[in-house]
């Protein structure tokens, strides 16, 4: 049952006015990327609409949205399921990312300024502090938030652009891995943010590299651990 498997109160209620599609559509998007619907989870419209508030018509159209997208699998006879990503799916799209972060690394590192390490600072002591409080929801909220300051100090559009792209999909590989990488992923953060301030290109490019590395092969130990 779709209630069994999700967290009190995770569900939430849709407001109108809106285009209410595009809401359904999002508030299911959420779910899956914090893996409140988990991998590979049955997804029925008629419990997604009573615990949306919503008619079946719109948690349809949404769910062929999500199939297109790519975080659902519509399946004959059987119905809708969460996308249960293989490890070649994960390993080319976490490769792209340390592409992406990488370069992104290097250019904060060249047009970063005080306030902006500022923030950075604040961002890890937030994450820090929620690795502390064992709060995995908030650790990888912190993590996306810390990765795109990073990301809007690079001050390139188009590469912001092409990491928005991929954001949702490394959150949703990020959060099984979240607690394993725990207090040595913000060691590492710390790291990026000194080769920043200091503005060494070249290290920063080296720390965010081998970050992203770290966290592609936490996912694919994940089973081990």
């Amino acid at each position: 049952m779709l209630s069994a498997g999700l967290p009190e109160g995770a569900m939430p209620k849709l407001q109108r006015p809106g285009p209410l599609r595009e809401r359904v559509y999002d508030a299911l998007l959420e779910l899956i990327t914090t893996r409140a619907l988990r991998p590979g989870q049955h997804l029925v419209e008629s419990e997604l609409a009573h615990h949306l508030g919503v008619s079946r018509q719109p948690v349809r159209e949404a769910l062929q949205r999500l199939n297109t997208d790519g975080w659902v699998d519509l399946r004959p006879a059987q119905g809708a399921f969460v996308h249960e990503p293989t490890e070649e799916e994960a390993d080319q799209l976490l490769t792209v990312r340390t592409l992406l972060e990488a370069e992104a690394a290097r250019l904060a590192a060249v047009n970063a300024e005080p306030a902006g390490i500022a923030e950075l600072e604040e961002l890890c002591a937030r994450g820090e502090a929620a690795v502390a409080r064992d709060e995995v929801e908030a650790v990888v909220e912190a993590n996306a938030a810390f990765h795109a300051r990073v990301m809007g100090l690079a001050g390139n559009a188009v590469l912001a652009e092409l990491a928005g792209q991929v954001d949702r999909r490394v959150r949703w590989y990020y959060t099984p891995v979240a607690r394993q990488r725990g207090a040595q992923s913000w060691i590492e953060h710390r790291e990026l943010i000194a080769a920043i301030a200091a503005g060494d290109g070249s290290r920063a490019t080296q720390v965010m590299r081998a970050h992203t590395e770290h966290t592609r092969h936490s996912y694919h130990e994940r089973s081990q651990s």
